[in-house]
């Protein structure tokens, strides 16, 4: 480990100088004017794969490439699959950028550049981590694969297409992909100093709602109180979605929700998280939630619901008074493990159909759902992990959940049977799909290292 170690150090600044070239490409899946950019950020990471030995391909697909590489097998040892994105977020508002986004610069430690962080800086750590291997001891005590995709930020509809095998061509991706775990580091430590493993995500359930009544928009004076207001109607139902505890209304929907245990929450507990200092944090004078859990509990293992955007009516300058033909919301159900977004869906639309008035139609959307996931904290996964980030970064890291979801973790569950590792190397205040979005060198470096100690530690686990 002294040779792969010193190796990573002594090449720090070449993998930061790699890093900026990288990040100085803009590839922006979702607007199709950067679509040569998010070739090119492809086609920049094939090469430098390849230039380690890796059996590297490229899989073009209907939208963007995947890159999908592999090192060496190592017979009796578990096989790691590392998932990562080379896509990032657009850019704007391009005028609250200190610096411009695809210019990389260095301010006080921290590399600014739209995907610094999300995820271009913190996929890198492990493909360095793979290259302080093989640059001297020549081998790696397991293998590794590389699935690494290009809509991470538009819906990785690509990726969920070759899962399912639709680019195979003959050959069975999928089954290539096989493997023991799988590494993803997309998310954040705990704190500054603090490094975590993320065990368990919340899943998601997401709508649109349309509520539809006149023909067309009436004079509120002349027909208000005769004609049924769609306005009115979806702010009257939404505002049932939830009781004054904080609880979700629908029937049904706390039935397959786990409680938390007991170990849980005094784990959460002693994390120590202080509700004032987050409250300025967000910028906030208060806070609400489901009433009898901490604010930990609330956004990490409780399922919520939230309305995401609403619109109707009149909304330009001064008034009109408008009686409005149409209204709608976007609103988002977030799901612990065993909640399933299909029944949360049939409990909805029948919820909902319950309280639609004469003179209104209504029509809902499902947008998406997915289920939540959970890591057991005894798995000799967690342990490996556990052991080699305290050895990158020289504190043990805290176990902790997330409120937000991924839903390729899902899929890698129940296409591939893989448990996922989240080993976030970033910070809650990256500016994630923000302007000046950033990522710590020294946190970049310590990822590499913790990378390197992982595949270690991985290695030390046989399988038959």
């Amino acid at each position: 480990m002294q040779e792969v170690l010193g190796y990573a150090e002594k090449n720090r600044e070449r993998f930061q100088a790699d890093l900026f070239e990288w990040l100085g490409m803009a590839s922006v899946s979702t607007d199709p004017a950067f679509a040569s950019e998010v070739r090119r950020a492809a086609d920049w990471l094939v090469t430098r794969m390849q230039n380690l030995g890796l059996k590297t391909r490229l899989v073009t697909t209907r939208k963007h490439p995947i890159v999908i590489a592999e090192t060496e097998p190592v017979p009796g040892t578990p096989v790691v699959l590392v998932y990562g994105h080379y896509d990032v977020q657009p850019p704007d508002p391009l005028n609250e950028w200190t610096t411009p986004p695809f210019q990389p610069a260095v301010r006080d430690g921290k590399v600014f550049a739209r995907g610094a962080t999300d995820d271009k800086g913190q996929m890198l750590t492990h493909l360095f981590g793979t290259e302080a291997w093989l640059r001297t001891v020549g081998k790696l005590p397991v293998q590794i694969k590389f699935l690494i995709e290009g809509e991470e930020e538009c819906g990785s509809h690509s990726l969920h297409e070759l899962l399912r095998g639709e680019y195979d061509n003959g050959t069975s991706i999928v089954e290539s992909l096989a493997n023991d775990i799988v590494v993803i580091s997309d998310s954040s430590q705990y704190g500054a100093g603090q490094p975590a493993i993320t065990y368990g995500l919340r899943g998601i359930a997401y709508y649109e709602l349309r509520l539809t009544g006149p023909s067309q928009d009436l004079h509120s004076g002349g027909f208000g109180g005769a004609v049924t207001n769609p306005a009115n109607t979806l702010c009257r139902i939404l505002g049932q979605l939830l009781d004054d505890e904080g609880r979700v209304t629908l029937p049904g929907f706390y039935d397959a929700v786990v409680d938390l245990t007991k170990e849980e929450r005094k784990q959460f507990a002693d994390l120590g998280f202080d509700d004032a200092a987050f409250m300025k944090s967000v910028g906030v004078s208060g806070m609400q939630g489901e009433a009898g859990y901490s604010t930990l509990e609330r956004r990490w293992a409780r399922p919520t619901c939230d309305i995401n955007g609403l619109w109707s009516g009149y909304q330009g300058e001064g008034a009109k008074t408008v009686l409005p033909a149409r209204a709608g919301a976007k609103f988002s159900f977030r799901l612990v493990p065993n909640q399933n977004p299909q029944q949360i869906s049939e409990s909805l639309t029948e919820w909902l159909q319950e309280r639609i008035p004469p003179g209104i139609t209504m029509e809902l959307i499902d947008r998406h759902g997915a289920v939540g996931s959970m890591v057991p904290l005894d798995s000799p996964f967690m342990a490996a992990a556990g052991a080699a980030i305290q050895s990158g970064f020289g504190t043990a890291p805290v176990f902790i959940r997330s409120g937000g979801s991924i839903p390729v973790v899902n899929e890698f569950a129940s296409r591939l049977g893989s448990d996922t590792l989240l080993l976030g190397w970033g910070q809650d205040d990256d500016n994630m799909h923000s302007p000046n979005e950033k990522f710590s060198l020294d946190d970049f470096q310590r990822g590499i290292l913790s990378s390197a100690h992982l595949w270690s530690e991985i290695g030390k686990m046989k399988i038959r």
